[in-house]
């Protein structure tokens, strides 16, 4: 082929591999990418060229990354949650101001033996106390924590294992009253507001932990020492001699034979009743 001829064909061959790569640029320029690398189809005749209406098209315009980063929750409210109680050095040892009331508690249960005894013998005379369940006993028995809470009496922690607190770690503090109220919120639906050390023992830690946990310390004003089993006449003879306005009054209803707390509160009751008592438990 003469060398002519040669030059004007690759003159040619040169404009048009410039002409496709200039359409095939303008093509690209005309329909943007989706996500998904497939072009975006033309609008319909009639509408004009703005964003695209509706959660689809929304959706379209959001690359996977971008679209995991819109806020789901940021503007919901946050959780109730009652404020934390300041830490004491000591817990309350009574009520005051309430006029001539007193409270009734019963410690270490709930037990199927010795606690519907009490728990019916309060719904007789309309009356509400107050009961400090260990862990161990409210797992076995959710029923009668269940019962309790419909009576309206409180319900409050009195550690899972009944150990001597000043005795352990503050993990194991933390343990044996966590695990307590988990197990009464569970059941009722609320988590206790009250607490009382096992044998009356605080200390620092204990006070801090409960605090954190939305818990006041209740001791008592009245001991019936009703665990050393004295017999019903004597309990009944402790708590009328220590009857006062704002008295805390302690007993048992677990944690061994408790048949003379079940009696010894069928015979004071209504005798602080009739003595002009109001029986109630603390609001919080």
């Amino acid at each position: 082929m003469p060398s002519g001829r040669r030059a004007v064909l690759r003159l040619a061959a040169a404009f048009g591999a410039t002409a496709t790569v200039g359409v095939i640029a303008a093509d690209r320029l005309a329909a943007p990418e989706r996500a998904g690398g497939t072009a975006a189809p033309a609008a319909p005749p009639g509408r004009g060229a703005g964003p695209a209406a509706g959660p689809q098209a929304q959706a379209a315009r959001l690359r996977p990354s971008s679209y995991r980063l819109q806020p789901m929750t940021a503007y919901a409210p946050p959780a109730f949650r009652r404020a934390v109680p300041p830490v004491r050095q000591r817990p309350f040892l009574s009520m005051s101001g309430v006029g001539r009331s007193m409270v009734l508690s019963f410690d270490d249960g709930p037990d199927p033996r010795y606690t519907p005894g009490i728990l019916e013998t309060l719904r007789r005379y309309d009356c509400r106390a107050m009961f400090f369940v260990c862990g161990e006993m409210a797992v076995e028995n959710p029923d009668l924590l269940r019962e309790m809470a419909a009576d309206g009496h409180v319900v409050g922690n009195h550690s899972w294992s009944h150990p001597l607190i000043p005795k352990l770690r503050p993990s194991r503090i933390r343990d044996e009253l966590g695990s307590t109220s988990e197990v009464v919120e569970r059941t009722l639906g609320t988590a206790p507001l009250w607490y009382r050390a096992p044998y009356g023992a605080w200390n620092r830690h204990s006070f801090e932990i409960g605090a954190e946990l939305g818990m006041e310390p209740l001791a008592w004003t009245v001991d019936t020492l009703d665990w050393k089993e004295p017999g019903a006449d004597t309990i009944v003879r402790r708590v009328l001699d220590g009857a006062a306005p704002g008295a805390v009054v302690l007993s048992h209803d677990a944690g061994g034979d408790r048949a003379q707390s079940v009696t010894a509160l069928r015979r004071y009751l209504p005798e602080l009743l009739d003595a002009g008592y109001h029986i109630t438990v603390p609001r919080r």
